[in-house]
């Protein structure tokens, strides 16, 4: 077995905890380097991690052979075009990239230069996520007739992070948190035939959206996607009913939590949320009504890894296909459209 040599684009908090503690312990893998322009933060967690202070130094190196490109949305695209023409294999941050015509120049260069391109759409391996897909997957709801996910915070202040609140293509709530939500979505019902947005800015002095709420329409159902950064008071992450009966579920996956307190990841008890938040279904089963807290799934980003492990070393499919991610960034695109146009949008 040869671990992957894998360098990060920054050592933010996206790198710090999404990405370097599950390099540092899964075997398949090497964190062989990060780039940090003028700090040495990933040396002193990860004292054998090389620092490079350019992006065209870091992709020289000979021995890097994966790329995660988790910087600012803004920088996604050209990040990623210069890894993949190194002959880098590369993952790339959500959202994918700004623009479709973005996503489909990089899937181009991707099978040009023949390295896999995938995206961390790292929620599909989140608990709560896991356990309303084998709800839906076992047939408990019936036919889906509606459902909502939400994404909710209360973080009225704007963040610290200049390139959040700054004005420019792939910022705002839709990118951001409308990625992981949209991703779901489309993983369990696959593409909508039309959709209708709501898009807004609540926050005092805020330039950028923090407020959305789109409606995706299927032949049969309804989809509603949400997020506000006024929501003290969480409402469940997943309601869902069918002709059966309904779920809800709040959103408790632990491992963010987890890795922000610096918890390595693996083991036993990783990814298992407390017995407290199991979901609520209230259905029938063989004729008879039934209302029962469900037991979670078990999260774990590390599955994400040991699906990129395969896909570079066995060429397997990567776990997060370009394409897929490319899906997301066309409902964003035709989200932006509708909440302009303040009509529904065909696809």
């Amino acid at each position: 077995m040869k671990p992957i040599n894998t360098a990060l684009c920054s050592f933010g908090m996206s790198g710090w905890v999404f990405h370097a503690p599950f390099l540092s312990v899964d075997p398949h893998f090497y964190f062989y380097g990060v780039l940090e322009r003028t700090k040495n933060l990933a040396q002193e967690k990860y004292p054998g991690v090389k620092t490079f202070r350019k992006l065209e130094d870091m992709l020289a190196d000979k021995n890097v052979e994966l790329v995660i490109v988790n910087t600012p949305s803004v920088t996604h695209f050209e990040f990623a075009m210069e890894a993949i023409l190194a002959g880098k294999h590369v993952i790339v941050e959500k959202p994918f990239t700004a623009t479709v015509l973005q996503a489909e120049e990089l899937i181009a260069a991707a099978k040009k230069k023949n390295v896999k391109l995938s995206v961390y759409h790292n929620r599909r391996y989140d608990s709560d996520y896991r356990t309303i897909k084998k709800i839906i997957d076992e047939g408990s709801l019936g036919r889906i007739i509606e459902a909502e996910i939400h994404y909710d915070r209360y973080v009225p202040e704007l963040s610290y992070k200049i390139h959040k609140e700054t004005p420019t293509p792939g910022v705002g709530a839709v990118y951001d948190l409308g990625s992981h939500l949209i991703d779901q979505a489309l993983q369990l019902f696959g593409m909508p035939v039309a959709l209708f947005a709501d898009i807004t800015i609540n926050r005092p002095g805020s330039k950028v959206d923090d407020y959305f709420d789109i409606k995706l329409f299927y032949p049969t159902h309804r989809v509603t996607l949400k997020s506000s950064y006024y929501v003290r008071e969480a409402l469940p992450g997943y309601i869902f009913h069918g002709t059966l009966g309904s779920f809800i579920k709040h959103k408790t996956d632990v491992q963010e939590t987890d890795l922000q307190a610096h918890k390595k990841p693996g083991g036993a008890d990783w990814g298992i949320e407390p017995e407290d938040q199991k979901g609520l279904l209230h259905t029938e089963k063989d004729g008879k009504v039934i209302k029962e807290n469900v037991p979670s799934m078990k999260g774990n980003y590390g599955d994400y890894y040991d699906g990129i492990y395969n896909a570079i070393r066995n060429d397997a499919d990567v776990p997060v296909s370009p394409e897929d991610a490319l899906n997301v960034i066309k409902i964003i695109e035709t989200a932006y459209v509708s909440n302009a146009e303040k009509r529904v949008i065909e696809l």
